[in-house]
């Protein structure tokens, strides 16, 4: 991994791991915005390599670059900062691994996205479904960027796995925006998901069940191993054309334990989205959307 210091360095299809330390829409604690900088020390850890499952080894991969983290000049303007970075690095045909802060980033990194991928398809790994059309009076909080995003761009497939908190309100957000729900309870949702790339990934850590991932501000039982999600990511079919990891607290998590998970997780992102659609031979309809802006 390279730092970034020129964006005119980077080539067509480059990833960028590109912090975003924001948790000022978290409702409940803060310390999210802490986590890139534990994200990238546990990749960077001598516990392990930095070599994915399939083989890649990622210290000898000169695409994908470090980024840094964004600072922002207030909390104000920060979204506007967020879209514009993300743009940037996307009119250089790369690819963005955002890694929050809490999950309202995915808001104007999708509004990046979306003027550029049309239409844009989203696969949104969490416990909680973010539809909130207000969550404690705010519009912006982490529990509702994926409203804000489907009121803005309707033409937007989301696909959420993983939920299992999903209460009345959302539900009737989920019906309004045509969102297709795959709730932990009915069922295998991994087995059901019928997908065809290329796609955005949105990886709140919380979709792990606490046992796998404790580090997280709203732990809620019952979610994925740290195995089914390794594979979700593996198997996905089409290209990968974006992610984010969000949710990540490192005042929850002394010993590192899901700062490790994140990292391991990031790995296999980063080779997703270094993938030509020839890569995958062909499966699941990859390559580049039918428009691009």
């Amino acid at each position: 991994m390279r730092k970034l210091l020129d964006e005119r360095m980077l080539e067509p299809g480059a990833v960028v791991l590109l912090g975003i330390p924001l948790d000022e829409n978290a409702s409940f604690l803060r310390g999210s915005a802490l986590a890139p900088g534990r994200v990238r020390e546990a990749l960077l850890c001598g516990s392990s390599n930095l070599c994915t499952e399939g083989g890649l080894d990622l210290s000898q991969e000169p695409r994908w670059y470090d980024g840094g983290d964004l600072a922002f000049s207030s909390s104000e303007g920060a979204f506007q900062e967020i879209e514009a970075a993300v743009a940037r690095l996307l009119d250089r045909g790369a690819k963005v691994l955002a890694l929050g802060g809490d999950h309202s980033v995915a808001l104007p990194i999708l509004r990046a996205y979306a003027a550029r991928y049309r239409p844009l398809q989203i696969l949104q790994l969490d416990a909680h479904p973010d539809l909130y059309d207000a969550f404690a009076g705010k519009r912006f909080s982490h529990a509702c960027p994926f409203a804000r995003l489907l009121e803005e761009h309707p033409q937007v497939r989301l696909v959420q796995v993983g939920i299992r908190t999903m209460n009345p309100h959302q539900r009737t957000q989920a019906d309004r925006f045509g969102v297709e729900v795959h709730e932990m309870w009915d069922g295998d949702p991994l087995a059901q998901l019928k997908l065809e790339g290329p796609w955005y990934l949105s990886l709140d850590l919380d979709v792990l069940d606490p046992s796998c991932a404790p580090g997280v501000s709203h732990p809620e039982p019952g979610g994925f191993t740290t195995r089914e999600v390794l594979r979700l990511i593996q198997t996905l079919p089409g290209p990968v054309i974006g992610a984010d990891l969000v949710e990540l607290n490192p005042l929850r998590d002394p010993q590192g334990l899901t700062a490790c998970v994140a990292a391991k997780l990031v790995k296999e992102m980063v080779a997703r989205m270094l993938e030509s659609p020839r890569d995958r031979g062909g499966r699941g309809g990859g390559g580049c959307p039918s428009e691009c802006a």
